[in-house]
């Protein structure tokens, strides 16, 4: 069983039972739903039971949502940037036309996409899923990648015909750096954070988190059958995914909604620092970790609207996690069965296994025998030479065993 130990926890002094006023539009879910399963090669999820750790931590059930297989892009970003190009231009060609809603797959449709540049910052995987979308949309795309982002993750994004722009700083930085830029050459950016709740300025980071909400509504009918989830672990950027997340089983379960951590490493707890004062607050200094994803300093304000009451708690865990339970769900997996997860996808079972093995936090959170625990697995292999560097085989490698 691998040793995880924690960094810091804290409870949310603002948390609260009742269902917020979310910020989407009222059909948002349903239209998401309707475009993303219709894109080629969509399919859900494989939702899988840690069986083997849940007996060895004594709790019932362990559910692993595993992204690592989806649309082929090795994570769940394509859920939020790919949806958020989408939906930006039929806006802005229902605008231009006066034609809605319009077949973005039409001719008429690509030949205004050809005249239209999206763009976003990223430390990997959300740049990926945006020039995903927009070559599958036809329009051009420029990536802004913050200097800690390697070589292999900047090629896997160029593979999709975006060009890349490095910044010389944070994650932080190329946010903003991606923003001037937009409004300066008349491109629409397409970030997972927002730093205002502008109706504009808000739209596409609206748009990014309503789509991560199908990790959980693909999730919600695996599990029709079986008894709720009591515990979610969400790892936690700026937000987006565990907000998504939150917000959908929230819609589920209402008051009964399950008991919700967010995790994050402890260099850049943004999200632990802004619940702690009941305001967001930057973390600033050297945010590097190697949970990648997880590197951000300011959280997002559409993500706040839904996780200022809606977790209940908070941890933080070290680098150190990573090659440990890397390795570990490498060689053990799914009850045998391997399971190649990335340094930010292991990063909410990381902080579940770290409250699981600690006696005071186990007692506050009420871990037991009939706890039924959720994470997801938000990436695999995104950085294959980093996988194999501290997994010791390729991702292919660990499949064919």
């Amino acid at each position: 069983m691998p040793s995880i130990s924690l960094k810091r926890a804290a409870s949310n002094p603002s948390a609260a039972r009742q269902l917020p006023t979310m910020p989407f539009e009222a059909d948002g879910l349903a239209t998401a739903r309707s475009v993303i399963h219709g894109w080629q090669g969509y399919a859900p999820t494989e939702l899988k039971s840690l069986s083997n750790l849940a007996d060895e931590l004594n709790v019932g059930t362990i559910y692993f949502k595993d992204e690592s297989t989806r649309f082929g892009l090795g994570s769940f970003k394509p859920l939020g940037g790919a949806y958020a190009v989408s939906r930006c231009l039929a806006r802005t060609i229902a605008n231009k036309t006066g034609q809605q809603p319009l077949d973005l797959f039409s001719d008429e449709a690509k030949a205004h996409a050809a005249e239209m540049t999206v763009t976003a910052a990223t430390d990997g995987n959300h740049g990926r899923s945006v020039a995903w979308g927009a070559r599958m949309y036809g329009c051009r795309c420029v990536i802004f990648v913050c200097a800690s982002v390697s070589e292999q993750r900047k090629n896997a994004i160029a593979a999709y015909g975006a060009e890349i722009r490095e910044v010389d700083g944070s994650f932080d930085d190329a946010v903003r750096l991606a923003s001037v830029t937009a409004q300066k050459e008349g491109w629409h950016v397409i970030p997972d954070t927002a730093d205002s709740l502008n109706e504009d300025a808000a739209a596409a980071p609206r748009d990014v988190t309503q789509g991560y909400m199908l990790v959980v509504d693909e999730a919600l009918a695996q599990l029709k059958d079986q008894p709720p989830i009591t515990h979610l672990f969400l790892q936690a950027g700026v937000g987006g995914l565990a907000s998504a997340s939150a917000a959908r089983f929230w819609q589920a379960y209402g008051t009964e909604r399950p008991i919700t951590v967010i995790v994050e490493p402890d260099q850049c707890a943004c999200w632990y620092e802004s619940l702690v004062a009941g305001k967001p607050v930057a973390v600033t200094g050297d945010i590097d970790s190697d949970m990648a994803g997880l590197a951000c300093g300011e959280v997002s304000m559409i993500a706040w609207q839904i996780l200022q009451t809606g977790a209940d708690h908070m941890v933080t865990i070290t680098d150190e996690a990573v090659p440990i339970l890397m390795t570990y769900l490498a060689k053990k997996g799914s009850d045998a069965r391997p399971i190649v997860a990335g340094e930010t996808g292991i990063s909410g079972l990381a902080g579940f296994i770290a409250c699981a093995q600690d006696k005071d936090m186990r007692a506050r959170l009420g871990l037991g025998p009939d706890s039924r625990i959720f994470v997801i697995g938000s990436e695999g292999d995104t950085d294959p030479d980093n996988y194999k560097t501290i997994v010791g085989h390729s991702a292919a490698e660990i499949l064919a065993q």
